[in-house]
Formats: C-alpha cells, structure tokens, sequence
C-alpha cells in the first residue's frame, strides 16, 4: 500500500524542511511526497538542493495556480500511490504515522480515514475532535478530521472529482475552510466508507485566538464563512447546523466576560461568517446561485 502525500505550499520555508524530516523518520517506508510549490520564488528549490532524501520527491511548480483546493488537486493528478495524503506545509508526522494510518485502512477496510490535530505530547489542539474510534457519521464530520491527517484511497478521491476549488484557503470564494468535510461528504454520499481514530493524529502549531489584529478577524470570517456554506450545501441539519452558531456566540459572550477582547472578536467574526456562509451554502445547494455568484456578491460588500 503505496501513500502519495500531496502537500501544497506558497509562502513558507523551514516548515517545509521539518515536514521533510519527520517523512524521513517514518518507520512505513512506501510513500512518495507531491509538492505543490505556488510561490513565485526559488526557495522550495533550494530546500531540496540542501538535502536528498531517501523517498521519492516531486516539486511540481504551480505559481500561476493558487488556493490549498486547488493545489491539492493539481498534486493529484502526478500521484502514483494508493492512498493519498494531504499534509499542509507548517505540519509533521510522529514517526508511527503512516504505519498506523495502513493498518487501519487494511484492518477497517475502509476508504477514508481520519484523525486530528495534536500537540508534541498529543493532546489535541485547533478544535473539538470525538473520543475512541468509529465509523462516521454525516454529522459527525467536523469533529472527526482535519485536513492535514486526512487519507483516502484514489478511487474515492477521484469518484468526487477531487476537492473543490472555491472552498478551502487561498480559493477566489469567500469560503476559505472545511474543505475537508466537504470533499469526505461527498465521497460518503457516494457510498464510500469513513472511519475515524483518536490515536491517529499529526502536529501542528497550535492557534492563538487571543489577538485583536485585523487578520486574525480576518481570518475567522472567512473559515467560518467556509464551514457555515459546508453545513448548508450539504443539508445536515437547521438544529445540528445552528448548534455551530450558539457555540461562536456563547464563546463571545464568555470571553467578554472575562474581558478577553480579542477572543471575543474572534467568536463574533467566526459567528458572522457561518451564518452568511449557511446562507450560501443553502442557496447553492437549491440552485439558487451559482458558487461564483455568491462569491462576487459578498466580494461586492
């Protein structure tokens, strides 16, 4: 069972190398990394001149083509493996990753498998993930992936036509997140068959809500735009999708509570963008406008 990891980048330089390393001290050796190079520099060039490694690297240069969706799907289409991967560029592996990541596609037999985010210790960081280890349900799906410890095996990936390029950071659309939970809706609606572990889980730097800087509100708009269009295209639910907005203003009211101004910025911005986010997702999913005609008219506001 052979992994292409696709790992779209633009804009980042040690976090590449460190990824590099942490594939290099996998003990499940039959992986090739994919990557999806969209800056306008030479600096990924230069991180592979420093050091060969002893997997298969391919840098595929895309500057003209930009947006994480995009990318990961640009990778793709150079893939040789069986499963598929998609790290981001600031991510590593503990070395028992991909060894554990196999033997429960090979155990489950399952089609997708996921886990979360977690520190150096493992303890889990940049949102709510279930407990144990399941099967998945539709409504389940937020809180049992992340992106970047997600896999999935390239007839499921290529039966959805891949990720969709106006979700996901870096897209043209105002929804700039959950493009995870998007594409494994879309391979469940299919028939395909998810399972999720707690165990299984990848590192990351852990975000800071704290701040009052205009992109970090930024910021917050736009996943929770991508996440509320997520939860409306796909019909999950009015209760189970506004349990998500009662989350973004109960955390603003605490945080104005205990005076953290910037949290509570966050948490309204968050809040913001999953409501008119719902609202698009609703009205595509009913056909009544196209994902470019939403994007333009709330990049019109």
């Amino acid at each position: 069972m052979r992994f292409s990891l696709i790992m779209a980048t633009l804009g980042r330089s040690r976090e590449i190398a460190l990824m590099l390393d942490s594939l290099e001290a996998q003990t499940f050796k039959d992986f090739e990394i994919i990557i999806v190079d969209q800056n306008g520099d030479e600096r990924v060039t230069e991180i592979l001149a420093a050091r060969q490694r002893p997997f298969p690297v391919r840098h595929i240069r895309t500057p003209e083509s930009r947006g994480l969706s995009r990318g990961r799907n640009d990778g793709a289409k150079h893939a040789t493996g069986e499963i598929y991967g998609f790290p981001d560029d600031d991510c590593t592996y503990p070395t028992w990753l991909l060894e554990k990541v196999t033997q429960t596609f090979e155990k489950m037999r399952a089609d997708v498998v996921n886990g979360r985010a977690g520190d150096e210790t493992g303890r889990p960081i940049n949102g709510r993930f279930l407990d144990g280890a399941r099967w998945t349900r539709r409504e389940e799906v937020f809180n049992s992936l992340i992106e970047w410890v997600s896999f999935c095996k390239r007839e499921a990936f290529d039966a959805v036509g891949g990720y969709d390029v106006d979700v996901g950071v870096g897209a043209s659309s105002p929804w700039q997140a959950c493009e995870g939970p998007d594409i494994v809706l879309r391979m469940m609606q299919r028939g395909f068959r998810v399972y999720y572990d707690y165990d299984i889980y990848g590192h990351h730097p852990e975000i800071s809500i704290d701040v009052t800087d205009a992109r970090m509100q930024q910021k917050a708009l736009g996943y929770g735009r991508g996440m509320g269009y997520v939860l409306g295209k796909h019909d999950l639910g009015f209760a189970h999708s506004m349990n998500y907005m009662v989350r973004s203003l109960g955390g603003a009211v605490i945080s104005l509570a205990k005076g953290k101004r910037g949290r509570a910025a966050y948490y309204l911005n968050t809040l913001r963008g999953r409501l008119e986010g719902y609202r698009d997702g609703r009205r595509a999913r009913k056909g009544q406008a196209s994902a470019g005609q939403v994007g333009a008219a709330l990049r019109g506001h």
